[in-house]
């Protein structure tokens, strides 16, 4: 029997199933090769734990000590401690080195800062010693040699692996078009539904070279942006990112930035800190005023932070400019003849998703066949480039270095049918818009943009039309009444109010 475990399973896992051997080309061989030694290159647990696998040779399991617990799957034994106050988890922690270990796990604590924040605190380099105001000379580590556990060992392999052989080598029939910029014609006329790069509108603004995490904490120390689930000063968040170890770092993530800082946006604003790339055009959710959805946020993480993959909301598009730093993109199309990624699992209404909890956990399993799946594209935006996320696309975005990034969504007139389709279609995952009026942000953007735009409008609505049209069968173009609803695709959109949210 395996250790940890109460009965043999009566199933087999992704993991210990037998796989075919696939036939790959020397290069995928090569990357395949790069991304085993990978794995296998991390350093010892501080604790000395390893992985479950090395029980089966080992002469004791130090689990088989710790009472009734040892008769626990890990899986449960921690979902168990998740229920567990700080001081239980401390206590218990005390009886032996095997719960000792398993205690110390420090998603546990995660939980219970974010659940509890306390109101003034020093980081410290872990959850588990912030939580407890524990400074890190004074943490102890008591040596749990023989305990073998993928569910404490897996984060820190994760956290601790080099990402580099899944992040270069892109093979060029999947790298990201690079242009120095393009125009508004070009870009509605052949790029809107793509990927790209661009390597100079960023540069042209004013805080391009100014603005980097450090001016940032000089200016606005106090100042509190969201980072995911909590607020904090720039100064705590800064503490955050120079010295933690997490498989998923906290993410920075701010909506309100401009706000908080006090600059101005848009190329006609007066002392204007940035604007959009022109290529893009009007964004025509802009005729929707104070009303609009949220659209531009502040992104800012160390390194290995990122997004696992997602979309952007409301079927809108994107852009994402980097002032600090470098970003690794991999993307994918999607329609409903498409299957999504490899790795991804779309619910039953294709309103959830489901894939790896961290991005190193996917890179590890899934990239080598990522990478090889036709319609995927990579590409490494960097300091000074902006990316074009087109509406739709699935995508994973991974921070090679500590990075600052600003990013806004955007309607442009040859995706409207697809906005107004998503809007009409789809009200129970429409985000980001006021709680009032969500239930009727297609009643009001139809509104406003016939009042601002009726010619546009009135060409979106024919094209909305075309495409239900050609979307039908026969038997249902033959019998379906006038008046009748459509059900539109999917997308993915970001919690309203304060929720934590995927970010692009």
């Amino acid at each position: 029997m395996a250790p940890g475990t109460l009965l043999e399973p009566h199933f087999d896992s992704a993991e210990s199933r037998p796989l075919k051997k696939i036939k790959l080309s020397p290069a995928a061989n090569a990357f395949t090769e790069d991304a085993e030694n990978v794995a296998a290159a991390v350093p010892t647990h501080p604790l000395g734990i390893r992985p479950s696998g090395n029980a089966y040779t080992a002469s004791e399991n130090i689990k088989s000590r710790c009472g009734a617990f040892r008769r626990l799957p890990d899986e449960l034994l921690n979902l168990i401690l998740e229920s567990f106050d700080a001081d239980a988890l401390v206590r218990l922690g005390s009886t032996c080195r095997a719960l000792y270990a398993f205690t110390r796990f420090d998603e546990l604590w995660r939980a219970l800062f974010i659940e509890s924040p306390p109101k003034d605190f020093v980081w410290h380099g872990t959850w588990r010693s912030t939580f407890l105001g524990i400074p890190q000379e004074h943490v102890t580590s008591i040596s749990c040699k023989n305990l073998f556990s993928d569910v404490l060992h897996r984060p820190f392999q994760c956290a601790n692996i080099s990402l580099e052989a899944f992040t270069s080598r892109i093979p060029s029939q999947n790298a990201i078009s690079r242009f120095p910029d393009l125009t508004r014609e070009e870009f509605s006329e052949k790029w809107t539904d793509v990927p790209f790069i661009l390597t100079s509108p960023v540069k042209e603004w004013p805080i391009c070279g100014t603005w980097t995490p450090e001016t940032l904490l000089k200016k606005y120390p106090d100042v509190k942006f969201r980072a995911e689930a909590v607020d904090w000063p720039m100064s705590k968040y800064m503490s955050y990112m120079a010295n933690s170890s997490d498989e998923s770092p906290l993410y920075l993530f701010d909506r309100a930035f401009v706000e908080r800082t006090g600059i101005a946006t848009g190329r006609d604003a007066s002392d204007a800190a940035y604007w959009p790339p022109d290529c893009f055009g009007e964004d025509l959710f802009s005729v929707l005023g104070e009303q609009r959805p949220d659209c531009r946020w502040m992104i800012m993480g160390p390194k290995r932070s990122g997004s696992t993959f997602h979309k952007d909301p409301n079927a809108t598009s994107a852009w994402n400019a980097i002032l600090t730093g470098s970003k690794y993109w991999l993307m994918f199309p999607s329609s409903p003849s498409i299957a999504p990624p490899p790795g991804v699992i779309l619910s039953g209404d294709q309103s959830e998703i489901t894939s790896p909890l961290s991005i190193a956990e996917y890179l590890l399993t899934f990239h080598s066949l990522a990478r090889r799946t036709p319609g995927c594209r990579e590409g490494i935006c960097y300091a000074g480039e902006v990316l074009h996320v087109p509406s739709g696309w699935f995508h994973l975005v991974l921070n090679l270095e500590d990075s600052l990034a600003l990013t806004q969504n955007f309607v442009p007139q040859k995706r409207l049918a697809d906005i107004l389709s998503f809007l009409r279609d789809q009200r129970n995952q429409v985000s980001g818009f006021k709680e009032e009026i969500a239930d009727q942000a297609y009643e009001l953007f139809v509104e406003k943009l016939g009042e601002k735009h009726p010619e546009i409008l009135e060409e979106g609505l024919k094209e909305l039309e075309r495409k239900q049209k050609k979307g039908r069968g026969k038997w249902e173009e033959l019998t379906k009444h006038e008046g009748e609803e459509e059900g539109g695709g999917f997308s993915f959109g970001f919690g309203q109010n304060d929720d934590d949210a995927e970010v692009p």
